[in-house]
């Protein structure tokens, strides 16, 4: 309805995840890095872990529009399955008829499902989201696939995308098995200030924006107030302005028009009032203010300069995201070379037979 208004050639701010409007924030590199990382070894689990809205899925849906051909990838979004469901759920995803066979009789096909794909030189990948709802069990279910093996390599890798639940689960005293086995685990973040009007600005140019600044600063800071950052509320809202807009005639928007808005979805939605509890505003507080803050570590020594400890850790950080992502690109580089190594070394052994 308001596309055309602001000329734009497609909403910007759908709901639906859409890897073509994917916004690589720093948390969300690093999670792409880490899925990409995972997919170069072809083996163990990763995990992304974030609170609702924050864009695992669209993560994930980014990373499997960028697959290669040699990657048979399934998703799943699971619901509370019990270890039994689960298996009859991938074994469906990967296009195997499970109606009226035993748990046992799906593993065998399971089985030789991958190890067909493993001599066509593909192999399986399974995107597991919403994670948190799988009991421990199904969990454990996972990691006895990746037991399917062909000479040493797994047959089937699974990455798990979930809630902030997720991690306790994993955290358990039974799931030391599963835990040795995961490559690399990240948590998405909400969006910082700055990230909330660069998400803002880039979703409006990929739609077809090319007008001069639509919001004033004041307008971003309100923006990113009511929905701290998350991207899910970060779309929803912006919906609800620029249709605003378009039905006040508006060409762009200050903070007292973002704040009417704001208002009208407080009252529909049933928004809590700002202050009403502590999670929300401690984390922003401590981030404000890290140098006005005591940590006490689990061993029990207190850290009083942690502004200091903070900056140094942030350092760190950025230089393990560095050595990742250079490892990433390496691991590429070497996995195609082999590749093109193995089709010379196939298409010189068939000349030779045929001689």
């Amino acid at each position: 309805m308001y596309e055309s208004y602001y000329g734009l050639n497609a909403k910007p701010f759908q709901l639906t995840p859409d890897p073509g409007f994917f916004f690589a924030s720093k948390w969300h590199k690093r999670a792409m890095s880490y899925l990409q990382y995972g997919l170069s070894q072809a083996e163990g689990f990763i995990v992304i872990t974030g609170d609702i809205g924050t864009g695992k899925t669209t993560v994930a849906n980014s990373l499997l529009a960028e697959i290669q051909d040699d990657i048979f990838a399934a998703q799943i979004v699971t619901p509370k399955l019990s270890p039994d469901e689960l298996v009859k759920m991938v074994a469906s995803k990967f296009d195997i008829n499970t109606d009226g066979r035993s748990k046992a009789e799906i593993l065998k096909m399971l089985e030789v499902f991958l190890y067909d794909l493993s001599t066509q030189g593909r192999r399986a990948l399974l995107l597991v989201d919403e994670a948190q709802n799988l009991p421990l069990e199904s969990i454990e279910e996972l990691r006895m696939l990746s037991n399917f093996q062909l000479n040493g390599k797994p047959l089937i890798q699974s990455f798990l995308l979930g809630q902030e639940e997720l991690q306790p689960i994993l955290r358990a005293p039974n799931m030391e098995q599963f835990r040795q086995r995961i490559v690399a685990s990240c948590h998405l973040a909400p969006l910082t200030l700055d990230e909330c009007k660069e998400y803002i600005e880039y979703r409006l140019h990929h739609a077809g924006w090319n007008g001069e600044d639509l919001f004033s600063e004041g307008a971003y800071e309100r923006i990113y107030k009511f929905t701290r950052g998350v991207p899910r509320k970060i779309n929803t809202l912006m919906d609800r302005i620029m249709l605003f807009g378009f039905l006040e005639e508006l060409k762009s928007f200050d903070e007292e028009a973002v704040s009417e808005v704001i208002d009208e979805v407080k009252a529909e939605m049933f928004e809590p009032e700002s202050g009403g509890g502590h999670s929300t505003s401690q984390p922003h507080d401590f981030a404000e203010h890290p140098e006005n803050k005591t940590i006490m570590t689990p061993g029990g020594n207190i850290i009083r300069d942690t502004k200091y400890y903070l900056d140094m850790l942030a350092e760190l950080v950025d230089a393990l995201d560095d050595a990742i992502s250079h490892k990433v690109k390496m691991t590429q580089y070497v996995d195609k070379l082999m590749k093109k190594k193995f089709k010379t070394y196939v298409r010189l052994k068939s000349t030779d037979k045929s001689e």
